[in-house]
């Protein structure tokens, strides 16, 4: 299935995108991480390396260009991960550069999704990222198949048509 996408692939991948990166979230959790449970444990949202890698990575993508927009699709009310996801994002989506929108997923209805969570570079470049039913990391898959970066593209601009900016959303 594929070797996991590191920060150095993903930055890759990045850093040859001329215009844009999507990013479509469709899991209500993900594998838990120290920053997680120390949220969790304290109501604190606190940055880690990886977090501070993020922001300069996507920031020096913004900075050259690339639009980089990220869709979350979520059930209401929000699980403990979708709720600590919203309450990370303007430290860590939004300072990089982001640009973040909220489906709850009630809204979702006629939309044909892909199952699988994904990101298109540029719209010819496609990752999909395969996680456990417990949400931690199976695979991913680079592809540049482009009917499936196609479907992907649409199926991304589709659901970014429907959600709601980050400023503007209130988790239920």
């Amino acid at each position: 299935m594929g070797t996991p996408l590191t920060n150095e692939r993903f930055e890759n991948l990045l850093t040859a995108a001329a215009n844009s990166a999507v990013h479509l979230e469709s899991r209500d959790a993900y594998m838990a991480d120290a920053s997680f449970t120390r949220w969790q444990e304290t109501g604190v949202v606190a940055k880690d390396a990886n977090d501070e890698w993020w922001i300069s990575t996507v920031g020096k993508a913004v900075e050259r260009g690339v639009r980089v927009r990220r869709a979350r699709i979520v059930s209401e009310p929000l699980s403990s991960y979708s709720r600590w996801l919203w309450a990370c994002t303007p430290s860590v989506n939004l300072a990089a550069g982001e640009v973040v929108r909220w489906l709850p997923r009630h809204r979702t209805a006629g939309l044909v999704i892909p199952p699988a969570d994904f990101w298109v570079f540029d719209s010819s470049v496609l990752v999909w990222n395969h996680f456990t039913g417990d949400g931690e990391w199976a695979s991913n898959e680079v592809t540049r198949d482009p009917a499936l970066a196609e479907l992907c593209s649409s199926a991304f601009e589709s659901v970014w048509e429907r959600a709601v900016d980050h400023q503007e959303y209130r988790p239920v």
